[in-house]
């Protein structure tokens, strides 16, 4: 839940205007990206690196592919937002898993370079819920068979979390473990929470601003559909107060890096801003009843990677969900200075918790 609210000041969870902004003809950040590109070349001899295009539910989908050793096994992470994909910021962070997993990134339908591959009034239709789910049950599908790999793991975030949880649940058999970062079990629930949070927050700070614009957001998230417009604002606000990143006034840090991502050109971070604007404006209006809390069992190991100043998707709710929850095993794993983003704020943590609570469910 990451991006376009607050850059478009309409139609998202989270925000960000770092590609909101027109390439001028020549980048001054290519020759940051030739530089990244080379540091992070898989040179293994049985290593793989190629960015594909497949075709997950009748639409043509983005998939890159990164590991040092086919023969680990896979990892999927699955973007949040909706359509706040991940692909361009994955140099940040990913290459040292890329050493004991062959990682996926994947570009949902109608979102980053997606976007591009197919007719936006055709995809619009079929922004559904389920059907990000079953393209994901595509994609593992997929890939098992193009890298002749069982030992498949979902790392899903954020609005990826939803997706993630519901394959785990419909497809547990395909999964040797389910990882939820900023895992959202109940979007309406979330949404109070963290606008709770957030003005007790700006009260704390004696910030009359903020919280005279979040009362007039009231009642919210309310009843029916969210209003994109009152939740720029509680964005607005619980960024500043460290809901996405903790101890940080904005996630700069983070929206920027794709400025200087191998994978992305200035054209394609233009697709990301058009995609999310599709993604949003079609999911939006769905996303309020999303509620998994009704999930009580799921036949495959779940971890739940959690940031404890995480209020963009309030971790206390997953915490309760968990304690709830049957599964062949369970884990919660703290971030203690993290909060939505522990993979950029804590980026070694979050490594050695893939090595010591998700690798070994693999086996050798």
């Amino acid at each position: 839940m990451i991006r376009a609210v607050l850059a478009a000041a309409v139609l998202a969870l989270t925000a960000t205007a770092a590609t909101a902004q027109t390439a001028p003809p020549a980048d001054p950040y290519d020759p940051g990206r030739k530089i990244v590109a080379e540091l992070q070349k898989i040179v293994t001899p049985n290593g793989v690196q190629e960015t594909l295009e497949v075709e997950l539910g009748g639409a043509k989908q983005v998939i890159n592919v990164r590991g040092a050793n086919r023969d680990n096994p896979i990892l999927i992470f699955i973007h949040g937002g909706p359509g706040s994909v991940e692909m361009p910021i994955a140099w940040s962070f990913q290459r040292p898993w890329e050493d004991v997993f062959t990682v996926v990134q994947w570009d949902q339908r109608g979102a980053g370079r997606s976007y591009l591959l197919n007719d936006p009034k055709l995809i619009a239709p079929t922004l559904k819920p389920e059907r990000y789910r079953d393209d994901a049950i595509e994609l593992i599908e997929y890939l098992q068979k193009r890298y002749g790999q069982k030992k498949v793991f979902v790392m899903g975030h954020s609005w990826g979390s939803v997706v993630g949880l519901s394959v785990a649940a419909k497809r547990p058999d395909l999964l040797y473990a389910y990882i939820g970062m900023g895992q959202v079990i109940d979007f309406r629930e979330n949404e109070r929470l963290g606008l709770e949070w957030t003005i007790e927050q700006a009260k704390k700070d004696g910030n009359a601003q903020a919280v005279a614009e979040l009362e007039a957001i009231k009642p919210y998230p309310g009843e029916g559909a969210l209003l994109p417009e009152k939740t720029a604002i509680e964005r607005k606000w619980s960024i500043y107060y460290g809901a996405l990143a903790a101890n940080r006034r904005d996630a700069d840090f983070y929206f920027r890096a794709p400025r200087i991502s191998p994978e992305y050109t200035p054209a394609d971070r233009k697709a990301w801003d058009d995609g999310s604007g599709l993604t949003i404006g079609a999911l939006w209006p769905q996303l309020a009843d999303i509620s998994l809390k009704t999930v009580n069992r799921i036949d495959t190991p779940v971890i739940l990677f959690m940031g404890r100043h995480d209020y963009t998707t309030p971790a206390p709710i997953a915490d309760a969900w968990l304690k709830r929850l049957k599964a062949p095993k369970k884990q919660m794993v703290w971030f203690e200075n993290s909060a939505h983003l522990p993979m950029i704020e804590e980026p070694g943590l979050t490594f050695a918790a893939l090595l010591k609570d998700v690798r070994p469910l693999a086996g050798n």
